[in-house]
Formats: structure tokens, sequence, C-alpha cells
């Protein structure tokens, strides 16, 4: 399995909430880092803050956070940088713009993520602090 077929993995159990794959995919000791300013950014070490933070995320957004669209998987050794498109709604706020997810893997597993926003003052006002 290449390092973009782990991506696209990711993406699509992200997708569709697939738990299991995602624990499959991400190492236990995950880094995972949130951009912005609001409640849920920051860096989140290992898959058990991660999943405290995407739990919140999901709550957050009344089950609507998601990532909408992949464009293009890119590789350079052990990273993936992931074209994305995002959205999601609450309380009469909408979130929807395009961002990258940055991947480093190792061993066949996700070790790090960092997530870049192309509009980082939206989605802060989205998740509030």
């Amino acid at each position: 399995m290449t390092n973009i077929d782990i991506a696209k993995a990711y993406i699509k159990a992200v997708q569709t909430n697939d738990q299991a794959t995602l624990g499959e995919l991400l190492s236990a000791q995950v880094v995972w880092h949130q951009p912005g300013n609001n409640q849920f950014s920051g860096t989140k070490n290992g898959i058990a803050e991660f999943g405290a933070m995407m739990g919140g995320m999901v709550a957050k957004s009344g089950g609507t956070f998601a990532i909408t669209r992949a464009h293009r998987y890119l590789a350079n050794g052990n990273l993936v940088a992931i074209e994305i498109e995002f959205s999601g709604q609450r309380e009469g706020a909408t979130l929807d713009q395009p961002g990258i997810d940055l991947l480093r893997v190792e061993g066949g597993k996700i070790v790090e993520v960092w997530l870049f926003s192309a509009d980082p003052e939206q989605e802060d006002a989205f998740w509030g602090k």
C-alpha cells in the first residue's frame, strides 16, 4: 500500500465515519495539528485526544461537519498533501471552504497530521471559543 493509498483510505474513512478503519490507519501516538484560534485548535497528542476533538466537532456541528471533496493527492517521500473541501452547519452558521490536509506516514500508519484552512477566521467563528 503506497502512502497515497493510505491517504485515500483515510479520507474515505473520515467521509464514511468508519472508526475501525481510522483506528487502523492512525498511529496510537498520532500528533494532530489543528489550525486556528478556536476551541478545537492546537496540537492533539495521541488517538484519545484526537478522538475527543473529533467528537466535539461532530457534536458542535450536529453531525454536519464533513470533508465534502478530495481533489488531489500529492506525495513527497513520507508526506502526502491532500486538497480538500470541507463544510458544516450549526445554529444558522455555515462553514464551507477549501483546505489542505498534510499527512506524515511511517510504517504504513499516519503518525502526524497538519491541517490548513483557506479562511481561518471563518473557521474560528464557526467553531467558537
